[in-house]
């Protein structure tokens, strides 16, 4: 027997969506599938390698370990809805200056946690920076890029005032 899907209410980059969802959708499937934001992507499917980050209520979580069903009374951000802030562009030009990114598959999901940390801690250390990183993988630049550009765009937003 298929699983009914029903109407579901989700408030997205500060706007709402009307989505439809069966019990075992996950937060993951509904962004990329039917709301088109396809920032996060699909990695691991079991919530180890970060690549499916989102803010949910200010905080980053595993949008493949989600269920949608769980985030209708939630604020859910991703990589498209903070693209226009201040502190985001910074910390895109503090990867792009660090050469914090290559084949680019995990950087959203980075940036996500990176802008979390800074939005809870905007004068993290280098333990701070690596203990928030440490659920994104990269297969590609190792994590010392990764740090210092983190670490590059609080300084920067510290300077400017610019609130994550």
């Amino acid at each position: 027997m298929i699983a009914s899907r029903q109407a579901l209410q989700l408030q997205v980059n500060g706007a709402d969506a009307e989505v439809r969802v069966g019990l075992h959708d996950s937060l993951l499937t509904v962004l990329r599938d039917q709301l088109q934001l396809t920032a996060a992507k699909r990695g691991c499917n079991q919530g180890v390698c970060g690549a499916c980050t989102v803010v949910r209520d200010g905080w980053p979580v595993r949008a493949c370990l989600s269920l949608a069903q769980g985030c209708a009374h939630s604020e859910i951000q991703t990589l498209e809805g903070l693209n226009q802030q201040a502190a985001m562009q910074t910390l895109q030009k503090a990867f792009a200056d660090e050469g914090a990114f290559q084949c680019g598959f995990c950087t959203p999901g980075m940036l996500i946690s990176a802008h979390a940390l800074l939005l809870h801690n905007r004068n993290p250390d280098a333990d701070q920076v690596r203990a928030a990183m440490s659920g994104n993988l990269c297969r590609c630049t190792g994590y010392a890029p990764i740090v210092a550009a983190v670490l590059q765009a609080a300084e920067h937003l510290r300077a400017q005032e610019i609130a994550p």
